[in-house]
């Protein structure tokens, strides 16, 4: 494809082949490098938005209400619903590098701002700013993975990165408890956090390397033009530049007319939404329910999600990736149709709901708080697969527009995920641990037959879709370009 693009027009500047500038082109080990410490940067903004939910000497010192203190973790991830719109954007016209550099370092000064804040309201803005700019890596390194990755072997490569946004919520509690219990002021959470925050500013600004494409071909062809002293040759980025109204077009309006127009994006928005607002939910729903613990144990018991998640990317690794790599040898020369993605959610979205009566019905007191704290096992095993599913079905039906799918999908699960937790007290109160928790999983029931009816009906829907694929033939390079 570049060697046709060339021929066509001599000044246009494409990798060679085996060209060593072109990021798939690059060693294995460095490759696993990136998307391991990526999958770090994810970590760290997610550890940060849920530490605060066991931070009780700040709760003492400012004798702050449970409504005020509820919102240090909603204002953190309502920040996550700016950063999609912004950064993505960003790294597309100036690159990744710059961005991550930029975002981080300001991220970083907002968690030393965090540990001298004197007031709640200054400990409120710089919440809402952190997680503004702590949402970088949550945009930025799943494109970061595409960059370097092929389509056939990126399914592993974002199995493995896509646990980071569940391990950091759920080790945040954990280590912010057992600060808690050994007597260290809150204050020293926040210096834990900033001094996390500036080690991965540090690997970013001396180990990530600008792995886009279309900044990189920019890059040689500049240097191409200094060599040469001839002007004529050139990127297609610096061909293709958008005015002003064309970039906010693209950025703010079409990933909410996407979303009102497409069935297939609004229901599986809403779904990963919902599941994505109980994991935020459960950072005030486990206190109640292992309220005969202290802080540091309340926060161990969040790490059968982690658990849970881990067991799911390896079965993923296992079985299901193996399956697809078979099918798209079987496809062959088309691609795989998307809906081939949603096997591994017809087992997980039955289990997810279940999960939560399980969880339900072994809350009481006189109860092993074991069988509660598994049900979190079996969450964040179906979690991780809910999620590995359905972005890689948006990612596929959607292909040249899957940037704008998923902005659309990223901002409204960060709404969900910064609004459950704003009720989640008041629920389990009025409803008690065993009725909130099913109410949940009532929903979750719900919405389990919404992959059955894209596994019958997806290809009838993306036929009549203005954005989808029609069929499989139509999908070609542009999956591997969109899956940022």
């Amino acid at each position: 494809m570049q060697d046709a693009e060339r021929d066509s027009d001599p000044y246009l500047v494409t990798f060679d082949i085996d060209d060593p500038k072109n990021p798939m082109n690059w060693s294995r080990a460095q490759r696993w490098y990136l998307t391991i410490f990526g999958g770090l940067l994810v970590l760290n903004a997610t550890f940060a938005s849920s530490a605060p939910s066991e931070v009780l000497g700040m709760i003492e010192e400012f004798k702050l209400s449970d409504e005020v203190a509820t919102l240090m973790i909603s204002l953190f991830v309502a920040g996550y619903c700016v950063g999609p719109l912004v950064f993505g954007p960003l790294s597309e016209e100036f690159g990744r590098r710059p961005v991550f550099i930029g975002s981080f370092f300001i991220y970083t000064l907002f968690q030393v701002a965090m540990a001298v804040s004197k007031n709640t309201a200054s400990i409120l803005v710089f919440r809402f700013l952190g997680g503004t700019f702590a949402s970088a890596p949550l945009t930025n390194s799943g494109a970061l993975v595409a960059d370097i990755w092929d389509s056939k072997t990126r399914g592993k490569a974002l199995a493995i990165f896509t646990l980071a946004p569940f391990a950091g919520p759920a080790l945040g509690p954990t280590v912010a408890g057992f600060m808690y219990v050994s007597g260290v002021s809150w204050r020293w959470l926040f210096g834990v956090l900033a001094i996390f925050a500036g080690v991965c500013w540090v690997g970013i600004v001396f180990t990530l390397p600008e792995t886009y494409a279309p900044i990189l071909l920019a890059q040689k062809a500049r240097q191409k033009r200094k060599d040469t002293g001839d002007d004529r040759y050139y990127a297609a980025i610096e061909a293709t530049k958008k005015t002003l109204a064309q970039q906010i077009e693209n950025v703010l309006a079409r990933p909410f007319v996407m979303l009102i127009q497409e069935p297939m994006l609004l229901s599986a928005t809403v779904y990963m939404s919902f599941v994505y607002g109980c994991l935020y939910l459960l950072f005030e729903a486990y206190p109640i329910v292992f309220e005969r613990f202290n802080a540091g144990l309340q926060g161990l018991c969040f790490l059968p999600l982690l658990i849970g998640g881990a067991v799911g990317v390896t079965l993923y690794v296992l079985i299901f990736n193996p399956r697809y790599e078979r099918e798209v040898a079987r496809c062959a020369p088309n691609p795989v149709p998307p809906e081939f993605r949603l096997e591994m959610i017809l087992i997980a979205a039955p289990l997810y709901a279940a999960s939560f009566f399980w969880f339900a019905w072994t809350s009481y007191p006189s109860v092993s708080f074991w069988a509660p704290m598994m049900a979190g096992g079996l969450m964040g095993f179906s979690i991780n697969w809910i999620f590995l599913g359905l972005f890689n079905y948006i990612v596929d039906s959607f292909a040249m527009m899957a940037a704008s799918a998923l902005a659309a999908n990223t901002v409204v699960r960060s709404l969900f995920g910064a609004g459950f937790p704003l009720f989640a007290e008041q629920m389990y109160d009025k409803l008690g641990s065993q009725w909130a928790s099913s109410l949940l999983g009532f929903i979750a029931l719900i919405m389990v037959p919404i992959p059955f009816v894209f596994l019958k009906y997806g290809a009838k829907l993306r036929a009549k879709s203005k954005h989808a694929i029609a069929n499989s033939s139509a999908r070609s390079k542009e999956s591997d370009n969109s899956s940022t």
